[in-house]
């Protein structure tokens, strides 16, 4: 009788559980060591909205991952299509002039095939009505390329793959720390951690290391993004130091991927750092604000720096908050009309939700705080005298409705700022996790500076760089986390 494999896999977000249920799945024994506790588990994954980028044809084609395959809304609903092609364009969009790498090609050709995988384990997948369709003439529309998400967001999510993981077997070990990897002649074998018991030496055939970026930890945010990055707001776990990379590091792994690239999105300038799983999912992801391109941003000087209108959000809300951390004092103003009002997302309507408001636009930008009042208000009008007011506004497409002359000019939904209530929110960097860690292969070992293998070492999720650069389309993170997970886990059983 061939005796098990037994693999640790260290983390239990998405990318970690993956590789647990793939493990499994090929005949391993799977323990799953975790620093937090039982409550705080689940990574970044559970602070997501749920939501998972991949290739798709047709509406057909996601009837097998739907959770409610008989919703009564499919026949009235038209996802679009979502091609190879485009997924490689809408990377390419983001990698400041590279070619896509090989990460992103695993990325890409291997995402239908893990969401179908998912789905043969139980974890289905809901449409994003609320957040990625638009009702026109008696159908939804959806927009962007993005259309399912799991029920439950990030917390659903985890809570399914955590449940197909014990479902085959697999053991977690919750407040259990890992320290140091065990070699021996540089094949991995097993992993030293700290427990509240003290010290222990788990020996493993393998190791796959799924414990997270460096996003939390200021020290290494200064180290490898900059000074700047140290003030950035921390919208996940508490938990994601590092630790899994400075572990490979230390074994002979090579470091990978732009150092200061990562996920920085809009978010109130008065949110707590770190996440709070304290509250409901609903409520969590509310202190971020990403209907930027509905209105205008304004920095301190009172001047808009971003073109807000040049794509659909999904391809530009990882990238603006880097933008907002570098503007003067690190914060804008984000600034609609009531003509918007209903378009925006539920965040802007909770109840703690950080704005300002006002009947006219000379008595919102007298509440504009740390920001020259006299300009902004310059900067609005001369807004509002360049906005084509010809062309119909239609947020389910790119509308080319833009302005002329403007540095920088909107190039869609520009819309005159001219009917009251105004409002104004003030928003800050948020960061998601981070793009750079280890390289890994085509089937997620972790690569030595001769891009040779590290024997018994493999590592998924936010620990892989190469995945992204200069940001990424939505929903492309958890696909990720999902793809690399799964091949992780069936290489570290062989």
């Amino acid at each position: 009788m061939t005796k098990k494999k037994k693999v640790i896999v260290v983390g239990s977000g998405n990318a970690a559980l993956c590789a647990g249920i793939a493990a499994l799945e090929s005949g391993a024994e799977v323990l799953m060591v975790e620093k937090a506790n039982e409550k705080e588990a689940g990574g970044n994954s559970r602070y997501t909205a749920g939501a998972m980028r991949f290739v798709y044809n047709s509406n057909e084609e996601l009837i097998p991952l739907l959770l409610n395959p008989e919703d009564e809304k499919l026949p009235k609903t038209d996802f679009g299509t979502y091609s190879k092609e485009r997924f490689q364009d809408d990377l390419l969009g983001s990698n400041d002039g590279l070619p896509l790498s090989l990460h992103q090609h695993l990325l890409i050709d291997n995402s239908y095939e893990t969401l179908k995988w998912l789905g043969q384990h139980n974890i289905k997948f809901e449409p994003i009505y609320s957040r990625q369709s638009f009702e026109r003439d008696g159908k939804y529309i959806f927009w962007g390329g993005l259309t399912l998400a799991a029920q439950g967001e990030g917390v659903g999510l985890v809570e399914a793959e955590l449940k197909a993981f014990r479902r085959l077997g697999g053991q977690i070990q919750y407040e259990t720390t890992a320290k140091q990897l065990v070699l021996h002649e540089q094949q991995v074998c097993g992993l030293v951690c700290d427990t509240s018991e003290g010290e222990i030496t788990i020996v493993a055939d393998a190791v796959v290391l799924g414990c997270g970026g460096f996003q939390a930890s200021p020290a290494l945010r200064r180290k490898y993004m900059g000074e700047k990055w140290v003030q950035a707001k921390v919208r996940g776990t508490r938990h994601n130091l590092g630790k899994g990379i400075e572990m490979a590091l230390e074994a002979g792994a090579q470091f990978h991927g732009i150092p200061d690239g990562c996920h920085a999105t809009p978010m109130d300038l008065h949110m707590p750092n770190y996440g709070n799983l304290e509250i409901p999912y609903i409520e969590r992801k509310h202190y971020r604000k990403i209907c930027y391109f509905l209105g205008v941003m304004l920095n301190a000087k009172g001047e808009r720096f971003e073109d807000e209108g040049i794509n659909f959000r999904n391809y530009t809300y990882a990238q603006f908050g880097r933008s907002i951390l570098h503007q003067p004092g690190g914060f804008a103003w984000q600034i609609f009309d009531h003509k918007v009002d209903h378009l925006l997302y539920s965040e802007y309507r909770f109840w703690d939700a950080s704005f300002v408001e006002a009947n006219t636009l000379e008595g919102l930008v007298e509440q504009l705080e740390g920001v020259d009042q006299q300009q902004a208000l310059q900067t609005l009008e001369a807004y509002n005298a360049a906005v084509d007011t010809d062309t119909p506004f239609d947020p389910t497409i790119l509308d080319g409705k833009s302005t002329q002359g403007l540095q920088p000019n909107k190039t869609n939904w520009a819309n005159t700022l001219d009917t009251p209530p105004f409002k104004a929110y003030p928003v800050t960097c948020g960061i998601t996790f981070t793009y750079s860690g280890l390289k890994v292969n085509e089937g997620a070992a972790v690569l030595k500076d001769n891009d040779k293998p590290i024997p018994g070492l493999f590592a998924c999720g936010e620990l892989v760089g190469g995945v992204f650069y200069n940001g990424y389309p939505g929903g492309s993170g958890l696909t990720s986390g999902a793809v690399f997970g799964r091949l992780a886990g069936y290489s570290a059983a062989q």
